[in-house]
């Protein structure tokens, strides 16, 4: 069987697609390792930045009709007892656990644990005294 003028260009035609799509070699070259820790620059900017954090101290869900009746001198009753650690939050994620104190007339927290660190972040009462 005779191929045709077209059929013979379409195959070449291909063939030189795939000389021109061969694998090419790429040399990569090592770079120096900065300190990150000792100042050069590149993080120092980073260090400076503030975060907020939220601190959670429990939820409650309110019917419309109370949450509209609300005023000063109402109390929400929360999800937790007193004893429980309240929730930090960076952004959207929890990353802490700590417990409520006061600090030259303030509320602050105590942090007791960071979360994802495992038991070695808790935080001793001699460590933070």
């Amino acid at each position: 069987m005779e191929e045709t003028a077209q059929a013979v260009e379409e195959r070449t035609d291909s063939s030189s697609a795939d000389a021109k799509q061969q694998a090419q070699s790429v040399e990569f070259f090592e770079t120096a390792e900065t300190d990150v820790a000792g100042g050069g620059g590149s993080i120092d900017i980073l260090l400076d930045m503030k975060v907020p954090v939220a601190i959670v101290l429990g939820q409650t869900e309110v019917p419309v009709q109370r949450f509209l009746r609300l005023g000063p001198g109402s109390v929400l009753k929360l999800n937790k007892p007193i004893e429980e650690p309240v929730d930090l939050y960076l952004k959207d994620a929890k990353f802490a656990t700590g417990s409520v104190v006061v600090v030259d007339g303030r509320f602050a927290v105590k942090i007791q644990q960071i979360i994802g660190l495992g038991d070695s972040a808790n935080v001793s009462d001699e460590a933070t005294a």
